[in-house]
């Protein structure tokens, strides 16, 4: 018995949408990269781009557990000696580019080589409602049914 190996033709793309209004980071996070890696397949394989092109909506609508909000801090750093930076998650949020806590906690449950930056590519996220993917036909996944855990409902 031989060990099953996709090959590109094998390999279906779906596009998926998701709706991130009220939802968990961790959890919304850890569904996509698992859509995105493809490990949601019997026919997964570890070496190939098996998974699905990701659309998440209302990306500045997501919610955080605990204190997180505040006390979670993002940092990077200039290149320049005493150049790191930072931010929380809250100013994130505020500032100008709110998409990027989700494609950064995405990112991050990626592994990190020359495959997951080309999965990153099939991730798409925005702030508004709208988004220019309408003529791919993406599938609406609703997380929030999928578990209760998922949806935050109260403010934080």
């Amino acid at each position: 018995m031989s060990t099953y190996t996709a090959r590109p033709a094998d390999i279906e793309k779906k596009w998926i949408l998701i709706d991130a209004e009220g939802l968990v980071l961790g959890r919304l996070a850890s569904f996509i990269a698992t859509r995105l890696r493809g490990k949601h397949l019997a026919r997964f394989t570890p070496h190939m781009d098996m998974g699905d092109h990701v659309i998440v909506i209302n990306a500045d609508k997501i919610k955080f557990t605990g204190n997180k909000l505040k006390d979670k801090t993002y940092y990077w750093h200039t290149g320049y000696p005493g150049g790191i930076k930072s931010r929380t998650a809250s100013q994130i949020l505020e500032g100008k580019h709110p998409e990027r806590v989700v494609a950064k906690a995405v990112q991050r449950m990626l592994p990190s080589n020359r495959l997951s930056r080309k999965l990153l590519t099939h991730l798409k996220v925005y702030t508004g409602t709208e988004h220019p993917h309408e003529a791919q036909q993406p599938t609406l996944i609703d997380l929030g049914a999928i578990n209760k855990k998922n949806k935050r409902s109260r403010i934080s």
